[in-house]
Order: C-alpha cells, then sequence, then structure tokens
C-alpha cells in the first residue's frame, strides 16, 4: 500500500483520462475545424479540447480575405483597363496618323491583349475567381477592342459599318448571356475563341502604318474576323435559346413534381 488516497488515485486517472482521450465534443469540434480549414490560420485545442486560433492568426485569415480581390488576375484586369485611355491617347496623337505613335498605339493594344489571355487562365486555375473579375473582365475586354475600332473609323482606316458589326455582335451577346443567366451560363465555345484571336491580330495590322502587301493581308484578316464575329455570334444566339427551353421545361416538370 502506498497510502494514496483513494479520491487521489480517482482524480490522477481522469486526469491521465482527459489528457490521452478528449471529451466528444471537443473531438467533433476539432473535426469539423479541420474540415473547414480552420487549421490554416495554425489553430490548436486548448486544455478543454477547444481549438483557440494561435497569434496572428485572425491576422492571417483577414489578410487573406482582404487579399481576395486584389489578386493577380484583377491587377492583369485593371492594368488592361488603365491602358484604354493610353492607347487612345496614342493612337490620336500628331492627327493620328504618326507612324511612331501607331507603333506605341500597337504596343499598348498588344500588352491588353496579352493581359486578355492570361487572366482568365490565372484566375481559372489558382482559384482565383471573383465577383470583381467576373464583372470587369468583359468590360476591359470590350472596351480596349471597342476604343481600338472607333478610333480607326474616325481616323478613316476601316469602315464604319465593320465596326458597328463588330461592336453591336459584343454588346448583344453580353447582353443576352445576362437575359438567360437565370437559366444557365453560355460556355465560351473554340470559334469564340477564334473569333477573338483573328479580331485582335486583324485590329493590331490595322493599328500598324503598314503597306503593301501587309496592307492588303490586313483586310483579308479582317474579313475573316468579322465573318467569324457573324457566324459565333448566331451560334451563341441559338445556344441560348437552346438554354432557355431547356430551363424553362426543367421549371414545368419541376413544378408538376410539386403539385403532384
Amino acid at each position: 500500500m502506498t497510502g494514496v488516497p483513494a479520491s487521489a488515485a480517482g482524480g490522477s486517472g481522469r486526469a491521465k483520462g482527459a489528457a490521452t482521450s478528449p471529451a466528444p465534443g471537443a473531438s467533433a469540434s476539432a473535426d469539423v475545424s479541420a474540415e473547414m480549414g480552420a487549421d490554416v490560420t495554425g489553430a490548436t485545442p486548448d486544455e478543454q479540447g477547444t481549438l483557440r486560433p494561435a497569434r496572428g492568426g485572425k491576422i492571417a485569415a483577414a489578410a487573406v480575405n482582404q487579399a481576395s480581390v486584389w489578386n493577380v488576375a484583377n491587377l492583369l484586369t485593371m492594368l488592361r483597363l488603365l491602358l484604354v485611355p493610353g492607347f487612345v491617347a496614342l493612337m490620336l496623337a500628331d492627327g493620328g496618323y504618326d507612324p511612331a505613335w501607331r507603333a506605341f498605339a500597337w504596343a499598348a493594344f498588344a500588352i491588353a491583349m496579352i493581359t486578355d489571355l492570361f487572366d482568365g487562365h490565372l484566375a481559372r486555375t489558382y482559384n482565383l475567381v471573383t465577383d470583381f473579375g467576373k464583372i470587369a473582365d468583359p468590360i476591359a475586354d470590350k472596351a480596349i477592342m471597342g476604343a481600338a475600332l472607333i478610333c480607326l473609323s474616325a481616323l478613316g482606316d476601316l469602315p464604319w459599318w465593320v465596326t458597328g458589326v463588330i461592336l453591336g455582335r459584343e454588346l448583344g451577346i453580353t447582353l443576352l448571356r445576362f437575359l438567360v443567366i437565370r437559366y444557365g451560363v453560355i460556355p465560351a465555345s473554340r470559334g469564340g475563341k477564334l473569333k477573338t484571336l483573328t479580331q485582335g491580330v486583324a485590329v493590331g495590322m490595322y493599328i500598324l502604318a503598314l503597306t503593301g502587301w501587309l496592307a492588303t493581308l490586313r483586310w483579308w484578316v479582317m474579313a475573316a474576323a468579322v465573318v467569324l464575329t457573324v457566324v459565333t455570334g448566331l451560334d451563341y444566339v441559338r445556344q441560348a435559346i437552346v438554354l432557355r427551353r431547356q430551363g424553362i421545361a426543367e421549371r414545368r416538370a419541376a413544378s408538376e413534381e410539386t403539385r403532384a
């Protein structure tokens, strides 16, 4: 016999049990917190098994939330928006016909088009998609392309009907997407991506002061861009009609099931 009281021995046993196996509620709390990603902030369980954020954990979480909008994809989108007025200024500098200023304008346009290729890819690949990006990205695309087309037509380098067809299609399809968004999202097709690439190349060639066979080539590239613009626009209209019909049919079926 050691002379240790039974109550003390029991208390020691309970202490050991508490140290080796947390309470059921505490275990469930830790499991849920782990599933929800609470350990990202460095949270650790206290003596009662309740997760407590480590020092600076809340600050780190707040920093992640604040940085969600200011990611590299959105910064590229904002850069493209800022390039629009700079492009217009370069395009119209010295009357709009100086080859040097047109070359600088082409550089600004090229940077804008390159960022358009990367920001969406980065957002999807690294989970950087935000509500701001969803709104700002298409606006930036239409802004730089619209500015280029309007400047070219104002300078007499491109017929106004070409500008009207391209901008009318872009604005019309954007509006159509919003009208049918309650039924679903119209995905970007390969034809639409090819259209965007062809438009960028054609407009870029018109921005530069080209002569000779290159001036003839850019006319054909622009003609291909116009054809793709019209064809893909009609295809998007077809997709919107099918999507709307499917959405209405699904709603009717769900309504009938509810009544039954």
